[in-house]
């Protein structure tokens, strides 16, 4: 292809990349009221979609919230299948009429999609913020007071927070918090990074870094320094970080990876430093410390159990389930016929899954992979 043919091109394929995100959006809803995903215990249609083509559930629900937004507004899903708009247009483009009075939205949609032509997602969400601008001048300053005070408000629950592993001993960190918080973040870092601290903790020869670094770094010890006693706790423990770790290598003996209860591997080096820190406990292999029977005169596993199902099972072990947190622990032979409290007859199981391996309307499988199945009654 020479010049003028790839230009047109690459603008083609973004068009056509939109009519596509149109249909797989209105598909995906049409998914979640269908309720797929309910015959193998799936909590929505999402992640169900989520397991069965390997991308993040976060993906998933933003693709089936699309769907649903877009039965809403009519004029943007048809813009999006025509190509005239991009995915991130048409979800701002839904953000900022959605925000008005049900009267006005018609008419402010047709004004965004006209301006979509000219402006990209970001622009456009400037824009939306000023809509009354066009729909009615005279109270436009008083709507925009009364916007910005609900925004506020609203900024708590607008909290989100995504940790992305990239396999290479990195989490990239996404997210958004109110204004406040964030103010009081750059505060603490701040104390963290400061000259005068760094020479206290580090000595006078410390060298300077960088400012993104040094705030990278500083959010790393506020996260080890936090005490875990003021924290909830989680699926029966506190929210203790596990690290299993070879009595050998513990004592500097051999050098082995240690394995966290997230799936994760650290440095033996980093393992034996976290130990000194708030909220780790190490599980010793080949140790006797802690109990793994108490038999049949307690029912529910006591906290080292917990520890130690929870540690070997690495997950929810319901077949397509990723859960790490928050994950409870379940007898395999029900305690009620019989089942004794060990670590041999727990497994660890997610809220929803735990909730549904004891609904009547479902059946269970143990596969070869110590997973376990599940299969709506017929």
């Amino acid at each position: 292809m020479d010049e003028s043919e790839t230009a047109a091109t690459l603008v083609g394929l973004a068009r056509a990349r939109a009519k596509l995100a149109e249909l797989e959006a209105r598909v995906a809803a049409h998914a979640d009221d269908l309720q797929i995903g309910q015959d193998v215990a799936a909590s929505s249609a999402a992640n169900w979609l989520a397991h069965q083509t390997k991308q993040t559930r976060a993906e998933t629900h933003r693709t089936v919230r699309l769907g649903h937004d877009l039965e809403q507004h009519p004029l943007t899903r048809d813009a999006l299948a025509a190509g005239r708009v991009c995915v991130d247009q048409a979800r701002v483009i839904i953000q900022a009429v959605d925000r008005l009075p049900a009267e006005a939205r018609s008419r402010a949609e047709r004004h965004l999609l006209a301006e979509a032509a000219h402006h990209d997602a970001k622009t456009l969400g400037i824009l939306g913020k000023r809509l009354y601008e066009v729909i009615d001048p005279d109270a436009a300053d008083a709507h925009e007071a009364a916007l910005l005070e609900r925004e506020e408000a609203a900024a708590m629950q607008a909290c989100r927070l995504t940790l992305r592993d990239d396999g290479h001993g990195t989490t990239h960190l996404r997210g958004q918090i109110p204004t406040f918080h964030g103010a009081a973040l750059r505060k603490m870092l701040a104390a963290l990074t400061a000259p005068k601290h760094q020479r206290a903790t580090h000595g006078a020869g410390v060298e300077w870094v960088p400012g993104p670094e040094a705030m990278g770094q500083a959010f790393c010890a506020l996260i080890e320094r936090f005490p875990v006693e003021q924290l909830p706790k989680l699926g029966g423990l506190t929210a203790t970080l596990v690290v299993t770790i070879t009595e050998d290598s513990l004592l500097g003996r051999v050098e082995r990876a240690g394995l966290l209860d997230t799936g994760d591997r650290i440095s033996p080096g980093a393992a034996r430093r976290l130990l000194c820190e708030a909220g780790v406990i190490p599980v010793v292999l080949g140790g006797d410390s802690m109990p793994i029977d108490v038999g049949r005169e307690r029912r529910f596993h006591p906290k080292y159990h917990r520890v130690a199902i929870l540690t070997r099972d690495q997950g929810c072990r319901a077949e397509g389930c990723d859960r790490r947190l928050g994950l409870h622990t379940h007898h395999v032979d029900r305690w009620a016929d019989g089942g004794t409290t060990t670590v041999g007859q727990g497994i660890a199981l997610c809220p929803w899954h735990h909730s549904r391996i004891h609904d009547t309307t479902y059946e269970t499988t143990k596969l070869p992979s110590g997973k376990v199945a599940f299969h709506r009654r017929t």
